[in-house]
């Protein structure tokens, strides 16, 4: 799983957006939300959730200890072990895209979302009380998988059928080939998610190598670019 690193370079590229109402979006507002005011928020929309002790790098860690909604997210780990891996703690920011993605989700019939990981803790050398940003900050989430009430699975490594460098979603989007039921939803509900900027940053099967087994979707404080390839 890469390491996304954003400049000028990926905006000479084309990749990242500037548009003028980034402030605006859901994304921006989520990210940029105070901690107090985001628990708050987890609060009154009873997504079921537990306040981290400690997860460095992380600004608000949470645990999720149920569906949001009636989308469960979670790894392959065992119940057993679910509750002490790292790779299992979300910032609330992201929590709360999350939120939202999910009910696009339902309308896509999903009840289950497989991760490989959200949190990704920085190195121990990672100064403590310093918020990271991406999964090292538990704001971004890794997905492998999509499962539907009544057991059909949507992973990305099989279904999603796209190829490096081709555009995602908008105008100039590169249909999958083959373009399968299960490769057209991946894609749909990938775009819907972009249109409806949920998140900064997506990246799937198209942006590199690395990227070729999951979908990227990510929140970042202060900043005013979205990317989606």
């Amino acid at each position: 799983m890469a390491t996304l690193t954003l400049g000028p370079a990926l905006a000479g590229r084309g990749i990242a957006k500037f548009p003028a109402d980034a402030a605006d979006s859901r994304a921006s507002h989520y990210a940029n939300m105070k901690p107090k005011r985001c628990l708050a928020e987890l609060e009154r929309r009873k997504i079921p959730f537990t306040v981290v002790e400690e997860a460095r790098g992380v600004l608000v860690p949470v645990r999720l200890t149920g569906p949001i909604g009636t989308v469960l997210f979670r790894t392959d780990f065992p119940a057993e072990r679910r509750q002490s891996v790292p790779w299992e703690i979300f910032d609330c920011r992201l929590v709360l895209a999350l939120d939202d993605f999910a009910k696009l989700l339902r309308v896509h019939d999903i009840e289950e979302v497989r991760i490989f990981s959200a949190y990704r803790p920085p190195s121990k050398k990672w100064p403590k009380g310093k918020v990271a940003r991406r999964h090292p900050g538990g704001l971004a989430v890794d997905i492998r998988l999509l499962r539907k009430r009544g057991g059909k699975k949507l992973v990305v490594t099989d279904h999603f059928n796209g190829r490096i460098g081709a555009e995602t979603c908008g105008p100039g989007a590169v249909a999958p080939d083959p373009a399968t039921q299960e490769a057209r939803e991946l894609r749909s509900i990938v775009c819907e998610a972009a249109d409806a900027r949920l998140f900064h940053s997506i990246l799937t099967p198209n942006y590199d190598r690395p990227h070729f087994n999951h979908f990227h979707l990510e929140v970042t404080a202060g900043v005013r670019w979205f990317i989606v390839r």
